[in-house]
């Protein structure tokens, strides 16, 4: 009980104590999840309705890879990235590998498919007598997908917050593209690992607590704004 107190104690020392490595490595997940975020966002959402939305050849395997993508493992995500990355690669040229940019993609892996599975399983539900309505009104292409976004912005939200969930408390594959370099690739996940590696129980609890805070913070944002699109609605 006394350990669970004094990482308390020292998440608060952290946090209000002005150290600034503490808020530098927050501020590096942070920028590294919520870029690997909105690329996956901003991808994933267009690919899901387009599975969604038309009917083609090897549909369901498509469907079947990205459910598959949902579940896959992150260690096996970074061996990927890795594989790609390293020298001997075919983008090993980019010199990418243990830095943040490789973090980033090995994020965007990983909540790629959560964005697109669940956009994809929301979009199905629509009625197709509401889509046949929406081009009847004489709506074009890209009004009619944002016609679609808006009746399901409740479910998008929802994926949005479990793609976040996913790559913020990512610590396999971050590690293994990223190296954990203190001062340039290391993340509040992969510090955690470190300080309990080394027996520092306190400062690991502390930046438990500290990764929680900036997870319920960033998802009660969220939740905020899906309750009163909800609630619109």
């Amino acid at each position: 009980m006394d350990l669970i107190w004094n990482g308390i104690v020292e998440a608060l020392r952290l946090l209000f104590g002005g150290d600034g490595t503490i808020y530098e490595i927050a501020w590096r997940s942070l920028w590294i999840s919520g870029v690997a975020l909105m690329i996956a966002v901003a991808v994933g959402v267009p690919l899901g309705a387009a599975v969604a939305l038309n009917e083609f050849g090897g549909r369901r395997v498509v469907v079947a890879a990205t459910n598959t993508g949902m579940a896959a493992p992150p260690v096996v995500v970074g061996l990927l990235v890795s594989l790609f990355l390293t020298r001997n690669g075919p983008l090993g040229d980019l010199r990418w590998l243990y830095t943040p940019w490789a973090m980033v993609i090995a994020q965007v892996i990983i909540a790629l498919p959560i964005v697109m599975g669940l956009s994809l399983a929301a979009l199905q539900q629509i009625d197709v007598g509401m889509r046949q309505q929406i081009a009847a009104l004489g709506a074009g292409r890209l009004q009619g997908f944002a016609l679609l976004l808006r009746e399901i912005k409740v479910a998008l939200l929802a994926a949005v917050m479990a793609a976040f969930g996913g790559v913020i408390s990512e610590v396999g594959a971050v590690m293994m593209v990223g190296g954990n370099i203190e001062g340039q690739t290391q993340v509040l996940t992969t510090a955690i690992v470190q300080e309990t590696r080394i027996g520092r129980w306190a400062v690991a609890i502390a930046l438990s607590i500290i990764l929680m805070i900036l997870a319920f913070g960033a998802n009660f944002a969220m939740t905020v704004v899906q309750q009163q699109g909800r609630r619109r609605a």
